[in-house]
């Protein structure tokens, strides 16, 4: 069994789903490492730019944005610098990953790239 693999044990279906869907859209804007940690995976470009943690029922995240965006959907929004906010979030199926999801992960893969700095 991977790393990655071993985070989804006795979780429901389709909180697997849920973040293979988040992998395949992230692929689709360029190269990314998947890299699964002790208490998350991480996905990261030039630097991490989001983070998942699969409950039983459902997937916690967080995107890495370079400003404040405002949604209902956002559980947590943390202000590190002017550049540097965390949005966290809570999905329950791969349908929940919609068009305004692909913007956070958008967004944040740019942060990842560090677009942001130049």
């Amino acid at each position: 069994m991977g790393a990655v693999d071993a985070h989804f044990v006795g979780k429901d279906p389709a909180v697997r789903e849920t973040f293979e869907r988040i992998v395949r859209v992230v692929q689709g804007l360029g190269p990314v490492e998947v890299l699964p940690e002790k208490t998350r995976i991480a996905l990261h470009n030039r630097m991490s730019f989001a983070a998942f943690v699969p409950r039983v029922h459902w997937l916690d995240g967080h995107v890495v944005l370079a400003e404040r965006l405002d949604s209902a959907r956002f559980t947590k929004v943390e202000v590190y610098s002017a550049r540097n906010v965390l949005h966290a979030f809570r999905l329950r199926r791969a349908a929940e990953v919609d068009d305004e999801v692909v913007v956070w992960l958008t967004k944040a893969y740019a942060v990842g790239r560090q677009d942001h700095l130049g």
